[in-house]
Formats: C-alpha cells, sequence, structure tokens
C-alpha cells in the first residue's frame, strides 16, 4: 500500500504552513477517490509540545486514514555541490515515503546533492525546490517535480517569481538555494552558481 509523507516546520512550539500541508494531504485523497485523510492540527495537538527550538514534525500516513508521526530535532544542511542529473523518466507529483527513485541518482552522482534536470529543464533536487537569483530577483522553475508548500506560499506572497529555467540559461543566474518545508527565505544557505560541478557541461 502507498504511504506519503509531510515533513511540518515546527519552530517555538508553532507550526508552520500548516494549511499548505493539509490542502496537499487532502488533495492527495481526492486524487486517490477515498475519505477522511488525517487532520494534521489534530496531530500536531498531540504532541504536548513544550520544547523551543527548530523541529521536524515528519508525519507519515496511508490511504485508509492510519498515520504514525515522530518530531525531530532539524538543523539546516550545509551542502558542499551539486550536480545536474538526468531525471527524464521520473515523477514525483505526490509526497510518496518511498524515495528509492531519488536514491539510486543520487548514487551515481559524484556531488553530495543532484538537481534534476528534465527534457532539458530544471526542476528540483532530491528534497527541494529551487530559488535561482538574478540581479536582485529569486526566481523558481516552472517546471517542478513537486509543488513544495513553500514554493507555493513564497510565490503568492510575491517574493519569488516563476520563469522557465533550462540548463543553457542556468549561467545567467548568480546564486541558488534551496526551499521547502524546513527552508524557508530566511534560513538556510545561498550558494554561488558555480556550486554547481558541471554547470560548464
Amino acid at each position: 500500500m502507498f504511504r506519503f509523507i509531510e515533513s511540518i516546520k515546527v519552530e517555538e512550539q508553532k507550526a508552520f504552513l500548516l494549511e499548505y500541508h493539509q490542502k496537499r494531504v487532502n488533495d492527495t485523497f481526492k486524487h486517490f477517490k477515498k475519505e477522511n485523510p488525517p487532520h494534521l492540527l489534530k496531530i500536531f495537538r498531540e504532541l504536548q509540545h513544550v520544547e523551543n527550538g527548530l523541529f521536524k514534525l515528519r508525519v507519515v500516513y496511508d490511504l485508509e486514514g492510519n498515520y504514525e508521526f515522530e518530531n525531530q530535532l532539524y538543523s539546516v544542511p550545509l551542502i558542499s555541490d551539486f550536480q545536474l542529473v538526468n531525471g527524464d523518466n521520473l515523477k514525483y507529483c505526490f509526497k510518496y515515503e518511498n524515495r528509492q527513485f531519488f536514491t539510486e541518482l543520487k548514487s551515481e552522482a559524484k556531488a553530495e546533492e543532484i538537481m534534476i534536470v528534465q527534457n532539458g529543464h530544471i526542476t528540483d533536487t532530491s528534497f527541494s525546490n529551487l530559488i535561482f537569483l538574478r540581479n536582485k530577483t529569486w526566481f523558481t522553475p516552472s517546471t517542478y517535480l513537486l509543488n513544495g508548500v513553500q514554493r507555493q506560499f513564497l510565490l503568492k506572497n510575491n517574493q519569488i517569481r516563476e520563469t522557465e529555467i533550462t540548463v543553457g540559461n542556468l549561467k545567467t543566474f548568480s546564486h541558488f538555494r534551496i526551499i521547502n518545508a524546513m527552508n524557508d527565505m530566511n534560513s538556510g544557505i545561498v550558494y554561488p552558481i558555480e556550486k554547481i560541478i558541471n554547470l560548464h557541461g
């Protein structure tokens, strides 16, 4: 049976972007014609969370309404380098728990993290969406594997713009950063575009 996952940012006892996470869970159930999705606010309240600091609330669920969760201390990752890899046949429109295909792609790469290319277009890393800096504006690829909650939030609030980003125009951007539920515009590392080891061919 398929299992899905939501990773929710919890900081200073507050859950972030919960409505975006809940919509994704609801949409998943709707797509598979199932009812009674897990209620994430209820799960968060079950935590009886009393610790300050930055945590990742990891919720794993199936389409029968079963779920399990754990709260993990979280620190923002520092990634040494990135590599463009071909993923033309990869589909990840739902946030499945099984991520074996990403593991296989990463195992063949020479860099710590991968940027997945489909038909010449930049999509995502193995665990995040991407944004790229040109002059003073941040852009996110109009092509993506998964329309992440942070990506949706930043677009809705006009903090980033969507555009076509390809292998061919990647060098017109100066920097990039990863974004996901745990990494927003105020956290994470800003990487120079040269951190992509095969940027030049």
